[in-house]
């Protein structure tokens, strides 16, 4: 029963909640460092009442956007353009890549220095000192868990004969010093959107179970998200319009993002890391498109070289909790796991590695780049047959030639 919990960020969540941004701002001075994406919050219902409420609580506002994965390029460039402004607190407001630009931004602003100097496997890592500047993290799709974690995900495209990668700037001082999680704002969400992020809140939730690392407090989160996740995913990509769903997956999402945070992940992470630096492929497609195979090759592994490992039995959990039945056998329930994951990546629409780029002929390069943090809390070491097994069940349709 022994176990450590990192620092969490205050949690406000419910329907509306997003009211109370301004007041939660304010309690940290006057300037304001608005992070969000590109268009969809600028441009989208929600943002006149914003708006409006931080005009009401006398909040000097500045916008930045992020157009998409930020890179470290980016992070380094809106330090030193803001770094001068004497920002107050940065309220980061988008999907995971809004809230990962926000996070290393409001670490960076006071230290100044380069991101690259704290990057994983990448740069010098040398020790983060801080402060940061208080963060305010406000999640609009469900799926990262952002708001829950301490690490900003940074991608930098392959180019001019360099690898691309996708690495983690991590430290405690980074968590948000509140996740306002608002479910009404997956109303505006596209079905695609809802897919990919739900499947990767799903993957979170299970790698985070079965992890070496795994923990009663956690196990707790984990189980009572997928739980969620069983009767919020689907209906929330058929009709955005139902607010139970969207409550239910604002909620998973949440929670999966404590658990990764606190225990690790998989192979199915461990894959989508190089998958996301080498090919255009959002994060939570590759996790939702790998997660079925990733689960019955780590099952088919555990059988073979570890039967008595306790992965085994959290497989049959997850089986039953995910699929909503007591199966009496515990390999009747892990069967009935890979069966629900593989059904709900067709009715998901969620697209084979094939249509972004990759080729078998890839298939060890992968392999060869997935072998990162979230592979060590795998809950079995898998072999390289293994692992590209994993890929090879969701290649799609062989190349033509």
């Amino acid at each position: 029963m022994e176990f450590s919990i990192a620092r969490l960020p205050r949690i406000e969540f419910g329907s509306g909640v997003r009211s109370r941004l301004p007041e939660l701002a304010a309690s940290f001075g006057r300037r304001v460092l608005l992070v969000t994406g590109g268009r969809s919050l600028l441009e989208g219902p929600f943002w006149p009442e914003l708006e409006a409420g931080f005009a009401s609580a006398n909040l000097y506002l500045t916008v930045h956007r992020v157009g998409g994965e930020p890179s470290p390029d980016e992070i380094d460039a809106a330090v030193r353009r803001y770094r001068e402004r004497d920002i107050s607190v940065v309220v980061a407001i988008g999907g995971g890549s809004a809230l990962d630009a926000g996070k290393a931004i409001a670490g960076l602003l006071i230290p100044g220095n380069p991101v690259l100097d704290h990057l994983e496997g990448v740069g010098p890592e040398r020790p983060y000192r801080g402060p940061a500047v208080p963060l305010i993290a406000v999640p609009t799709t469900a799926g990262t868990g952002s708001e829950a974690t301490k690490n900003a995900v940074l991608s930098a495209s392959p180019q001019e004969g360099r690898v691309g990668y996708k690495k983690s700037f991590r430290d405690d001082r980074l968590v948000a010093q509140y996740a306002v999680v608002d479910p009404d704002f997956l109303a505006t969400c596209p079905p695609r959107v809802v897919a990919g992020n739900g499947m990767d809140a799903l993957t979170q939730l299970l790698e985070s179970y079965v992890s070496l690392r795994a923990n009663p407090f956690c196990d707790a989160l984990a189980l009572d998200g997928l739980a969620h996740v069983r009767t919020s995913l689907l209906a929330l990509y058929d009709n955005p319009e139902n607010a139970s769903a969207r409550e239910g997956m604002a909620y998973a999402s949440l929670l999966s993002g404590i658990t990764l945070a606190q225990v690790g992940l998989g192979s199915v992470h461990g894959l989508a890391a190089p998958l996301g630096a080498f090919y255009p492929i959002p994060h939570g497609v590759a996790c939702g498109t790998l997660v079925a195979s990733a689960t019955a090759v780590n099952v088919r592994a555990l059988l073979e070289r570890d039967s008595k490992h306790r992965a085994l039995a959290r497989y049959a959990e997850a089986g039953r909790v995910l699929c909503g039945e007591a199966f009496a056998e515990d390999g009747e329930a892990r069967g009935a796991l890979v069966h629900r994951l593989e059904d709900w990546t067709r009715r998901l629409h969620l697209p084979t590695l094939d249509q972004f780029g990759v080729i078998r002929e890839d298939h060890p390069w992968i392999v060869a780049h997935s072998r990162g943090s979230s592979m060590k809390t795998n809950p079995i070491e898998l072999t390289d047959a293994e692992i590209g097994a994993i890929l090879g069940s969701r290649q799609g349709a062989e190349e033509s030639g």
